[in-house]
């Protein structure tokens, strides 16, 4: 048995380290990802090197029209930041595999040359009849190096057929001559050292009949030409490290082969597997950074960024699933996890989604954020009440109100009541509040406010205080009655803050029409 050691010959730390991110515009980006490209992100930018962007579209018929455009919107969203890819352009150009097809054709026929390779001219019905007489016998077929010499293939034709059927154009696809017996071995910078056995591998297709490469082929040039130092993808691709080291030692790369890196999956919430789509839909929550409509349904599933989160804390959520940092510190700015981010805190298990946590990290990055920052994206949500507000108001209205809301639509449910008087009022705070009495004291409260001059929480609270306790009544039953009148419910910042934001005018308006409105003052 014949053995690969990939421990050494590896990149040089001289080089500046490059990644890619190389993501298949099929549809919308999952947040896993998303979590692959921030990974990728972070751990360039720790050590000062680049994040490629590379569109990996040679399967035409799995393209989707917009989801390119969609993976670049959301990185945008997300703060990743390319420093090469399609838009971007950079010295590797271009960056999209569709566009790069002529480069394929020739280092498939130089592994075809070398003996690495070899064509196939086997048809899908009869690749299907042994499948199915596999399957009969409850066995799988695979074309390896069991059963490729009775196949029609280079390797078993005479070269004169296998000349006429590829000067006659016949179908065929470039399948990779895997080794016979050979241990693969490598060490991921997660996982530690894997090894695999050539002997339960087959011979990948390379190069399609369509004149397309297969992922494989494709992925291993492009790294190779784009000088991509670390791969570092879903641990769904361990099992195809093995053939990626082999192309790499057939190109005669090795010296300059990136390492490999294979992350953990993100697991939904409850049970087992990882997490779908329709755990999101069952559950409720999105599991795509921005919503998505496909084009042939017209389906639309939502996304983080229309549901209300904020980018910085929804990476920072995704950072934290896989990653430990070492240390009790849950918040992390970009800059922050860019300093902090190693490989080697990476897991191997996987991680669980939590889409409560999540809320939370968005809790916590939107009362970090500035009121103003906030009160912009909050503006939008009253123009589509049709309510015209000054900008200042809307500020002081987001400051007061922030701690209790984890979402920013969420300051109208916490704070309606400062751009409208209420339309309902609480059945329980009224049986609970509205006794015997209260209508007459909310009467007399209404015509003592007439009475203040200066109109700010201060110089409210203090003679409100004062009148109150003359008058004997309990502090309690006043401030709880009072609040319900003002906006409806038992919610709300300070009650003076309330009263002062609104208006004289509105405060006394409100009062009225509570005692007009609710049950007994008639």
């Amino acid at each position: 048995m014949s053995h690969i050691s990939c421990l050494i010959s590896h990149v040089s730390s001289l080089n500046r380290i490059r990644v890619r991110f190389a993501p298949s515009p099929t549809g919308p980006l999952h947040i896993g990802g998303v979590r692959t490209a921030l990974f990728n992100y972070l751990f360039a930018k720790h050590q000062g090197g680049d994040f490629l962007l590379r569109i990996e579209d040679t399967d035409q018929s799995r393209y989707v029209p917009g989801a390119e455009a969609y993976i670049m919107e959301a990185l945008d969203w997300c703060g990743i930041k390319i420093d090469e890819g399609p838009r971007e352009g950079g010295p590797h150009a271009p960056y999209r595999q569709s566009e790069r097809k002529e480069l394929y054709a020739g280092y498939a026929q130089q592994l075809i040359d070398s003996g690495h390779a070899y064509y196939a001219f086997d048809t899908s019905e009869e690749l299907d009849a042994l499948r199915n007489l596999a399957e009969s016998k409850g066995e799988t077929f695979t074309y390896n190096n069991l059963t490729r010499a009775g196949l029609n293939n280079s390797l078993t034709l005479p070269g004169s057929a296998c000349e006429s059927l590829l000067s006659s154009s016949a179908p065929h696809v470039v399948r990779f001559k895997m080794p016979e017996n050979v241990v693969v071995e490598e060490t991921d910078l997660i996982r530690g050292h894997v090894q695999f056995n050539t002997n339960q591998l087959d011979d990948k297709v390379l190069f399609k009949s369509d004149g397309m490469p297969t992922y494989h082929l494709a992925n291993v040039v492009d790294d190779h030409l784009m000088e991509i130092t670390h791969v570092i993808r879903g641990e769904e691709w361990l099992p195809s490290v093995p053939l990626h080291i082999l192309l790499y030692r057939a190109f005669g790369w090795e010296q300059t082969m990136p390492r490999f890196s294979h992350l953990p999956l993100i697991l939904k919430p409850v049970g087992k597997g990882k997490l779908s789509k329709r755990d999101g839909d069952q559950l409720g929550f999105p599991v795509f950074p921005l919503a998505w409509k496909d084009p042939e349904t017209g389906d639309v599933s939502r996304g983080y960024r229309e549901d209300g989160y904020l980018p910085d804390g929804f990476i920072n959520m995704l950072s934290l699933l896989g990653w430990n940092p070492g240390t009790e510190q849950e918040i992390f700015s970009m800059d922050q996890l860019i300093q902090s981010f190693t490989l080697d805190r990476v897991g191997k298990s996987g991680s669980r989604f939590d889409p409560e946590k999540t809320k939370w990290f968005n809790h916590q990055y939107l009362i970090r954020h500035a009121d103003t920052e906030l009160a912009t994206l909050f503006v939008p949500f009253l123009q589509s009440k049709c309510l015209e507000v000054p900008f200042e108001l809307v500020v002081r209205v987001v400051g007061l109100v922030k701690e209790r809301c984890h979402f920013v639509h969420e300051v109208w449910d916490q704070g309606f009541f400062f751009f409208q008087s209420p339309e309902s009022y609480d059945e329980k705070m009224v049986s609970k509040r509205w006794k015997d009495g209260v209508p007459e004291m909310m009467e007399e409260i209404a015509g003592f406010f007439a009475t203040i001059e200066t109109w700010n929480a201060p110089e409210i609270k203090e003679p409100f205080s004062r009148f109150v306790t003359e008058k004997g009544w309990n502090f309690g039953t006043i401030m709880n009655s009072l609040r319900l009148c003002l906006v409806g419910g038992s919610f709300g910042p300070d009650i003076f803050e309330i009263c002062e934001i609104i208006g004289k005018k509105e405060t006394i308006a409100r009062i009225q029409k509570a005692i007009a409105q609710l049950p007994g003052t008639n």
